[in-house]
């Protein structure tokens, strides 16, 4: 019943549990429900996760449906209407930038280029016009083989005009041997590559007049909009520009802070405690769920817990959050 907010029948389960015997511990709910301890704690894992449970001293405190279930099917609901506004919101804002910086003489334009294919073709356009720098930031998974075939077709002429192209990548993309093998051509030939943990949209500038952004950053299959106002241009910049200080060159490994953290473990646990699921903190970071629970697990040892529960204070307690 309610799957819808993240729950799986197990999860529900234990949590109708601990609502009807709050006076079990693990070992005693695990025998009333009829289930192992180990299903147990992972249910309570989650349903930590989804904010139902409370760290409570040395135990748990079940929060009652009243306010914790209203709580996620709000939102539930916000996201939904929030994925309605972005696209409009995302329109606002460059329209409101662009009443600051564009020159009132020239017109403002925002072309709506519509599906992949379009944006392809006007990006192989771009790049056999572009004359001095070539900026993107790609918040996806490792690229397929003809992606890289084809975009090195576009590339390679680019760099021996003297063009400068600075990619910004998903620190995921580090596993991925066919994405390094072509970093590597890429910087063979002039180009410079880094990565980061997560990235805020896809995006593309061409000589700092032209800027691609999606139309709906989490449908990119829906198309892009070309942007020209220079006050939109020069936000766009400074963004890359930030993004590109913080990456990690290819080339380099990514460094771990004082608790050992690299930068990908340190958004992880962030997206974790801020309410993702597994699922959803993996498409950000554009690895496997399985990849998610292989760090959190590793991450589990290190902090010598036994469980994501505990794990979860233990991080807190260490000040990693």
């Amino acid at each position: 019943m309610l799957d819808a907010l993240g729950m799986s029948t197990a999860d529900e389960a234990v949590y109708r549990g601990v609502l009807d015997h709050p006076q079990l511990d693990l070992v005693g709910l695990a025998a009333r429900l009829g289930i192992g301890t180990d299903s147990v704690r992972a249910s309570l894992d989650r349903l930590v996760d989804l904010a139902l449970v409370r760290v409570n001293g040395g135990g748990f405190h079940v929060v009652r449906p009243q306010a914790a279930l209203q709580a996620l099917l709000a939102k539930a609901e916000a996201e939904i209407l929030a994925r309605q506004q972005r696209i409009e919101a995302t329109k606002a804002a460059v329209v409101a930038l662009a009443s600051q910086y564009d020159d009132r003489d020239e017109p403002e334009t925002i072309r709506r280029l519509n599906g992949l294919d379009e944006v392809r073709d006007y990006l192989a356009e771009l790049s056999r016009s572009a004359r001095t720098e070539c900026l993107s930031l790609t918040p996806a998974g490792p690229q397929q083989p003809e992606a890289m075939a084809a975009e090195k077709e576009l590339n390679l002429p680019a760099l021996r005009r003297g063009v400068a192209i600075r990619n910004i990548y998903l620190d995921s993309y580090r596993n991925d041997p066919a994405t390094l093998a072509h970093a590597r051509w890429m910087a063979e030939h002039g180009g410079q590559s880094r990565t980061t943990a997560t990235l805020p949209l896809r995006l593309v500038i061409i000589d700092r007049r032209i800027a691609l952004v999606p139309i709906d950053p989490d449908r990119s299959a829906d198309g892009a909009l070309e942007l020209d106002s220079p006050g939109v241009i020069t936000a766009l910049v400074a963004l890359f520009e930030q993004l590109w200080a913080a990456g990690t060159p290819l080339g380099e490994a990514p460094p771990k802070d004082e608790h050992g953290l690299n930068q990908q473990e340190r958004e992880l646990l962030r997206l974790l405690a801020d309410g993702h699921t597994d699922e959803s903190a993996g498409r950000q970071l554009a690895v496997s769920t399985r990849s998610v629970q292989r760090m959190m697990t590793a991450i589990t040892e290190r902090l010598g817990a036994t469980s994501r529960f505990q794990a979860g204070v233990e991080a807190q307690r260490r000040g990693w959050l």
